[in-house]
């Protein structure tokens, strides 16, 4: 069955080096797909952004979804989202499973210990959908070990199963560096009721696959406090996926936007202008779809606001913008 969506297509990184990025997620399994550019003004148009753009998309073997866009911008903006917190309002990254989680993180403390710029968690263990804990070396003890890893030209969720397979979430390329996926799923972090993300369901039509999922400031620990819950704080997750995918998590596909989202309440700070076109960093992602025109309709009349007009992108697709009632910038092109 063809549906009109898929999963989230890009993740677009603003860069200054795109020769020195392709480098780093050609390590990850990428490799370059396409090259395109953009006058100023038709920038402008597209992407509110006077500025003349070429951009590098990366794929990741036959994937149609999880790829890299990295857009090198005449005038950036501004430096983007850097190493700030993942509690922050406009916080963008992307999750990638890996088969050899412990070689990603020698690395980073390689970097860290050269004095680059970047910030990492250690190796936090999740359970699996709170399963139960069983009889150690008796009983199966499924689970992930994930790391947060920011530097200012990505911000990367890299996780590693370990008892259990989901099939669709996810292909490693085998002859990668670092043993990796294209990217599984990507985050928000906004603050407000389900009326602010109801939008992805109903005018975007994704699937809601889990919904309503809180965690409370208690059962978190030290390093597994990635989202900076204080005292008597919780957050909610909701997972908005491809169509294709499932309610039952061992059926779900990959391409999943996950948003993290936080009471009116609670203090954060508002980074959504280092979080969009013509910034550095993660600042963009985008979604294919395969009737523009209607989509065009449907996002225009939705609370969404700064709706362009259909344009031609950098890779000579027809594509809109517009800024979601949550704030975050997206683009939608033709499939």
């Amino acid at each position: 069955m063809t549906h009109p969506i898929g999963g989230v297509y890009e993740l677009c990184i603003g860069t200054q080096d795109p020769m020195r990025d392709l480098l780093y997620w050609q390590r990850f399994g990428y490799h370059l797909d396409k090259i395109g550019t953009l006058s100023a003004d038709d920038a402008r148009a597209l992407y509110g952004v006077p500025s003349a753009l070429k951009s590098y998309r990366l794929g990741h073997q036959d994937a149609d979804h999880g790829l890299i866009r990295l857009m090198l911008w005449d005038a950036p903006t501004n430096d983007g989202l850097q190493l700030t917190s993942m509690r922050a309002l406009g916080n963008r990254w992307g999750a990638t499973l890996t088969h050899d989680l412990y070689n990603i993180i020698n690395h980073a403390e390689d970097a860290r210990a050269q004095g680059l710029p970047i910030t990492f968690s250690p190796p936090i263990r999740q359970q699996i959908y709170r399963a139960p804990s069983g009889q150690p070396f008796i009983d199966d003890a499924p689970c992930v070990r994930e790391v947060i890893m920011i530097q200012p030209h990505a911000r990367q969720v890299l996780f590693q199963r370990f008892g259990y397979v989901i099939p669709h979430y996810g292909a490693v390329n085998p002859h990668s560096a670092f043993k990796t996926s294209q990217i599984t799923h990507c985050g928000l972090v906004v603050q407000g009721g389900d009326d602010l993300i109801d939008f992805y369901e109903h005018t975007l039509g994704l699937l809601r696959a889990r919904d309503n999922l809180i965690t409370e400031y208690q059962e978190v620990k030290d390093g597994a406090n990635v989202f900076q819950l204080t005292e008597g704080e919780q957050y909610v997750c909701t997972d908005f996926d491809d169509p294709r995918s499932s309610t039952n998590p061992m059926l779900a596909h990959s391409g999943r936007l996950k948003i993290i989202r936080y009471k009116h309440s609670a203090p954060l700070p508002d980074h959504h202008a280092q979080s969009r076109p013509g910034v550095l960093g993660c600042s963009l992602y985008t979604y294919r779809v395969s009737d523009l025109t209607a989509y065009h309709q449907r996002v225009t009349q939705s609370a969404a606001h700064s709706v362009t007009p259909i344009l031609t992108d950098e890779f000579g697709q027809q594509a809109f913008s517009f800024i979601a009632p949550d704030g975050y910038f997206w683009t939608l092109m033709s499939r």
